[in-house]
C-alpha cells in the first residue's frame, strides 16, 4: 500500500509520510529555468510534457512520499470559458463572468480545454519513480472557485462589495462549479490520481452563518462523490473557524490544517487522519528552529495517523537545503 494510503485508509501511526504543498514550484532553480522560458502560466499548466516534468522535479531531488500534479485550481473557470491570466507580482486575474456562456459549456468542451492536465497525471503516475509513492490530484473547493470567478482576483482579506447581492447568480454558479468539478476529479482519477485534495483557500472569509450554504453542503457533495470512486479525499479548509465542525459534517477521509490553529486542540477534537500545520516561514529560519518546530508536530501527532506537510504552500524564497533538512528530520524521527 502506498504511503498516504497507509495513513488515510489503514490509520497507520508507525510511519509519517511527507509531501509539501507547492513542492513543484518557484523555490526550485530547475523550475525557475522552465518558467523563464514559459511566461504564460496557464499555457505552462497545459503543456503536459513540461507540467509532468515539473511535477517530478521535487521527487528527483528529495525523498518525498507523493507527487502532486503541477496545475492550478483555476483550470476549472478556464475550462468553463472564463478568461484566466496570471500577472507578475499580482496573481490571478479573471475576465468578466458570463453566466450564459458557462451555462452552455458541456463536458466535451470542458475536457477539450483541460485534457493536457489529465495527460500529465497519466505520465506522472506511470513514471517508475512513483511505484511506491502517491499521485495526488486536486481541485479548488466550490466556495473558493466561486470567490475567484465573481471577485475576478484574489480577495486577500476582502470580497467585492455586494458579493452576495445576487443569490440566484451565486447558486447557479455553485451548481455549475460542482457539476464540472466532478468531471475534473473523475478524469484525474481515471488517469492515475490515487488521492484527491480539495483546497478551500478562502474558507476563512465566511461568517459562521454562511458556512452550511457555501462550504459544508457543496464540499460534502464532492467528498461523497470522491468516496463513491473509492479514492481517499483530503480537505484543506484554510483558516476555517471550526475544524471539528467541518470534519463532523463534511466527513473527509483526512483533514489538512493551517498554521494558525493549535495542533493540540486539533488532536483533541479530531479523530480522522490529520495532515500539515507547520508554518512555511519556519523554513526561512535556521536548522535549530526548524528541528524544534517540526518535532513539535511530530511529537503531538505521534500516536495519531498523520501526514507531514506545511500549513500553506512553501514560500518561493525557501532554500531547497532547508527542505532537505525538513525531510530528514521527519524521516529520522
Amino acid at each position: 500500500m502506498k504511503p498516504l494510503h497507509k495513513v488515510i485508509i489503514e490509520k497507520n501511526c508507525s510511519y509519517t509520510p511527507i509531501w509539501i504543498m507547492r513542492q513543484a514550484g518557484r523555490y526550485l532553480p530547475e523550475f525557475r529555468e522552465i518558467r523563464k522560458k514559459n511566461p504564460d502560466f496557464i499555457n505552462l499548466c497545459l503543456n503536459y510534457d513540461l507540467s509532468s516534468e515539473i511535477t517530478l522535479q521535487p521527487l528527483k531531488r528529495f525523498n518525498l512520499d507523493a507527487a502532486i500534479i503541477f496545475s492550478d485550481i483555476l483550470m476549472l473557470p478556464y475550462g468553463l470559458g472564463q478568461k484566466v491570466e496570471f500577472e507578475k507580482n499580482f496573481g490571478p486575474k479573471l475576465g468578466e463572468l458570463d453566466l450564459n456562456k458557462i451555462s452552455k459549456t458541456d463536458e466535451v468542451d470542458f475536457v477539450e480545454k483541460v485534457h493536457p492536465v489529465y495527460k500529465a497525471i497519466k505520465k506522472v503516475s506511470l513514471d517508475p519513480s512513483l511505484n511506491n509513492k502517491n499521485t495526488i490530484g486536486f481541485v479548488g473547493a466550490p466556495w473558493t472557485l466561486l470567490v475567484y470567478m465573481i471577485n475576478q482576483q484574489s480577495p486577500k482579506k476582502k470580497l467585492k462589495e455586494n458579493f452576495f447581492k445576487d443569490e440566484f447568480l451565486i447558486n447557479r454558479i455553485l451548481l455549475i462549479i460542482e457539476k464540472f468539478l466532478k468531471f475534473h476529479i473523475k478524469n484525474q482519477i481515471d488517469n492515475g490520481a490515487n488521492v484527491i485534495q480539495i483546497f478551500d483557500s478562502w474558507a476563512g472569509l465566511l461568517e459562521e452563518k454562511d458556512l452550511p450554504n457555501y462550504i459544508y453542503t457543496p464540499t460534502l457533495n464532492l467528498v461523497n462523490y470522491i468516496k463513491s470512486l473509492k479514492i481517499p479525499v483530503i480537505c484543506f479548509p484554510r483558516e476555517i473557524k471550526n475544524y471539528k465542525e467541518f470534519c463532523d459534517i463534511v466527513k473527509p477521509d483526512a483533514i489538512s490544517i493551517d498554521y494558525n490553529v493549535d495542533p493540540k486542540k486539533i488532536l483533541k477534537d479530531i479523530k480522522i487522519p490529520i495532515q500539515g500545520g507547520l508554518d512555511p516561514k519556519i523554513l526561512l529560519s535556521d536548522y535549530k528552529n526548524l528541528k524544534k518546530e517540526t518535532s513539535k508536530y511530530l511529537d503531538i501527532f505521534k500516536d495519531h495517523p498523520y501526514i507531514f506537510n506545511l500549513g500553506h504552500g512553501i514560500l518561493p524564497e525557501t532554500n531547497p537545503e532547508m527542505v532537505e533538512n525538513l525531510i530528514k528530520i521527519v524521516k529520522n524521527y
